[in-house]
C-alpha cells in the first residue's frame, strides 16, 4: 500500500510504501527532516500528525507520553501511516539547523580505491546515526587536541555507514596509520557534521562541479542526494587529476553520464602518462571549464578539492558572469601537527 504524506508549513509532498517510517520515507525523497538516534530514543525527529492515522509496529516509544500522543506528537523515524497523513514538522535548509555532534565509530571497511586513496566506511553505534547535508565533513578527534578533516562521499539518505576517502599524504602521519596501521573494527571518534559546503536544494539553477583529486568525495555524495530526490537540475562535472589511475571512481562518474539525462562528465588529466593514452581533455581543469562556458551568469558552482584550484576557479569565473554568492567551495587545506 502506497499513502501520501502532506508536509506543513513547506506544502511539500511524498508518497511512503509498505511499512516505511515516515522519516525514512522523507529523506528517500530528498526532505531534510531532523533527526538524531533513527531508534525512537532522542526525540530529535518529533512532530505533529495534523490529520490521518499512524501506527508504531515496533512499539510506541517510551519517550512518547500519552498526552503527547492524544495531541498529535509522534516521532517519525517510528511513525508508519495506515492512511495519508498531514504532518508538521521543521525542515532542516541549512547547516546551523543540525545539530554538531562528537561520537565514536567502529572502522567498518577499508578498501583501496587506487594506488593513493583508501574509502573508508565508518558505523556509528546502534543507537545513533549522524544527520548531514550533502557536502558536509567530519572531523576526526586526535590525541593531543589534533584534527583531521575529510568530506562525507555519501548522500544523507544512505547514512548507515559514513564514507570517506582519504588520500594518502607523503610524509603526513594521520594518512599514513589509516593505510599501514587501521584496521576493520578499530575504534574511532569524530565530530560532525561541519561546514557550509553542502548542495542548496532551494534552487534550481544549472550546477557545475569542480572536483580536483579526493575532492571527488563530497560532490559524489551531492550527486548521489540529487539522483535520490529525483532532481532535473541539470548538472556538469569536472574532474581534475594528475593522471589517469587517479580517477579512482571513473567508471561511477561514466555510468551517471549514461544513465542520467541532466548529467555530463568531462575528466581532465594535467600530466597524462604515456601508457594512459589519453584522448580526453588535459591541462587545468577550471581552464576547460572556462573554455565549455562563456557565459556563466545563471550557474551555481560546487568546487572542492586543492586550495589551488579552487580560488583560480573562484576568481576566473566571476569574469565569465558567475556570481559570487553561487560558487560554493570546500579547499583541502592540510593540516600540520
Amino acid at each position: 500500500m502506497t499513502v501520501k504524506v502532506l508536509v506543513q508549513p513547506s506544502g511539500h509532498e511524498f508518497e511512503v510504501e509498505g511499512d516505511e517510517t515516515i522519516l525514512d520515507a522523507a529523506l528517500r525523497h530528498g526532505f531534510a527532516f531532523p533527526y538524531g538516534c533513527r531508534s525512537g530514543l532522542c526525540g530529535s525527529c518529533r512532530g505533529k500528525v495534523l490529520a490521518g492515522e499512524i501506527t508504531y509496529p515496533e512499539g510506541v516509544p517510551e519517550k512518547l507520553s500519552d498526552e503527547e500522543r492524544a495531541a498529535g506528537e509522534a516521532f517519525f523515524c517510528k511513525a508508519v501511516p495506515v492512511s495519508d497523513v498531514t504532518v508538521e514538522v521543521r525542515e532542516i535548509s541549512a547547516a546551523k539547523e543540525i545539530e554538531v555532534r562528537t561520537l565514536p565509530c567502529r572502522v567498518a571497511k577499508l578498501e583501496r580505491l587506487n594506488h593513493d586513496v583508501m574509502l573508508v566506511m565508518l558505523k556509528l553505534p546502534a543507537t545513533d546515526r549522524m544527520q548531514f547535508l550533502a557536502g558536509q565533513y567530519v572531523d576526526f578527534l586526535l590525541p593531543g587536541g589534533k584534527r583531521r578533516s575529510f568530506s562525507l562521499a555519501n548522500a544523507p539518505h544512505n547514512d548507515e555507514l559514513l564514507e570517506l576517502h582519504i588520500r594518502h599524504i607523503d610524509g603526513g602521519r594521520f594518512t599514513s596509520e589509516v593505510f599501514d596501521k587501521w584496521k576493520v573494527r578499530d575504534i574511532v571518534r569524530i565530530e560532525g557534521p561541519l561546514g557550509s559546503f553542502y548542495l542548496r536544494d532551494e534552487s534550481d539553477k544549472p550546477i557545475i562541479m569542480l572536483a580536483g583529486g579526493t575532492g571527488f568525495a563530497p560532490l559524489k555524495g551531492m550527486v548521489e542526494h540529487s539522483i535520490e530526490r529525483g532532481s532535473e537540475r541539470p548538472i556538469h562535472l569536472y574532474w581534475g587529476v594528475r593522471a589517469r589511475e587517479d580517477l579512482y571512481m571513473h567508471e561511477l562518474a561514466e555510468e551517471w553520464a549514461r544513465t542520467l539525462p541532466n548529467f555530463r562528465y568531462t575528466p581532465v588529466l594535467s600530466e597524462p602518462k604515456p601508457e594512459d593514452e589519453w584522448w580526453g581533455r588535459t591541462g587545468y581543469v577550471h581552464e576547460v571549464v572556462m573554455a565549455d562556458y562563456a557565459d556563466l551568469s545563471g550557474y551555481e558552482v560546487y568546487a572542492s578539492g586543492p586550495p589551488a584550484m579552487v580560488y583560480a576557479g573562484r576568481d576566473a569565473f566571476v569574469t565569465r558572469g558567475l556570481a559570487s554568492d553561487d560558487y560554493y567551495s570546500d579547499a583541502f587545506e592540510f593540516a600540520n601537527d
